[in-house]
């Protein structure tokens, strides 16, 4: 027996006007010609942004939903080259300290981020290394001032194959070195849809001590036909081992053949099914983080497809036993 937690990312399409990542361009921010003026803006979204992520959590705790991903553009500009000296974190104290506190009430809450692409890890420009690195850098200052333990609570994809995927893992392996043990301890590895296959992650994720997030539908997507993911799934699971968290897994569904990588509005429960009977009872716990359009609307959808099955039983609205 095997218990599932359902989560999703970020945003909700029930709770209105409730979006975590309200940005502004750069453009727009030199448009303002009293430079402390325009900072202070950046900084009233970023409030906001924190204050949805609040109302969205609740929202959460209403539907037993206890696992969720943060946006990770709740700063708009934040690393950008031309506010070198801002201290963005500041601000939002007392925004970040009001979400410290829900989560302190409710310990059970899983939450985490994922950022966006551009950051790389095996690349040889340093510029984009750095980068990489301060960004990784703020989402750790995210983490921490939200009270949250920032182990194992980011992941990224492995980066650029660069024509050489032999040459891209050695190169991760070697630039992995170059980061500061606090943001190692953050980072989840993550098999993708168009390069690094589940064997080239978990070359990685063996060898540096890195948890492993398998993507079931990037790994259907993209394989080199390693096919038979169940033979590498006791690996799977043991780069867990370190970890205070349970295994995590993303779960989406293809929006068409044609269009097999990309995510469609709402998941599948016969693939999920699938997956799940496969994996029932190897670990005690798996929360599945879902991939789709559709938000928190997929969850729902989904939860309502997974009653029909005689071999879920629900625990919560939010998730079940697979017996």
């Amino acid at each position: 027996m095997t218990i599932v937690r359902l989560g999703y990312v970020a945003m909700s399409m029930h709770v209105q006007n409730a979006s975590p990542s309200k940005t502004m361009t750069f453009a727009q921010f030199s448009k303002i010609a009293d430079r402390e003026a325009a900072i202070r803006k950046l900084e009233r979204i970023a409030v906001s942004n924190l204050e949805n992520c609040l109302r969205l959590l609740k929202h959460n705790l209403a539907n037993d939903i206890r696992f969720f991903r943060f946006s990770s553009r709740i700063i708009p500009l934040a690393n950008h080259e031309e506010l070198p000296h801002w201290n963005y974190l500041r601000p939002l104290k007392t925004a970040m300290e009001q979400i410290h506190t829900f989560l302190s009430e409710h310990p059970d809450f899983r939450v985490d981020f994922h950022p966006d692409h551009f950051v790389i890890l095996n690349g040889t420009d340093k510029d984009i290394l750095n980068m990489s690195i301060k960004t990784l850098r703020m989402h750790h200052g995210l983490l921490k001032g939200l009270g949250i333990n920032p182990e194992h609570r980011c992941v990224v994809h492995v980066g650029g194959g660069y024509n050489d995927i032999e040459k891209a893992l050695e190169q991760f392996i070697h630039n992995w070195g170059l980061l500061p043990a606090s943001l190692q301890k953050m980072i989840m590895l993550e098999n993708d849809d168009t390069t690094f296959t589940l064997k080239d992650t978990l070359y990685l994720c063996e060898k540096l001590g890195i948890p492993l997030v398998f993507d079931y539908h990037h790994h259907l997507a993209h394989n080199r036909d390693e096919r038979n993911w169940g033979d590498s799934w006791e690996r799977i699971v043991d780069t867990w081992d370190f970890s205070e968290l349970p295994i995590k897994m993303h779960i989406s569904s293809p929006r068409s053949e044609k269009e097999f990588r990309a995510h469609a509005d709402l998941v599948d429960s016969s693939m999920f099914i699938e997956f799940l009977e496969k994996i029932k009872g190897s670990v005690p716990q798996i929360d599945c983080m879902i991939e789709a359009k559709q938000k928190d609307e997929a969850l729902f959808s989904l939860v309502r497809d997974l009653k029909q099955y005689k071999q879920i039983r629900f625990i919560d609205a939010a998730s079940f036993e697979i017996l």
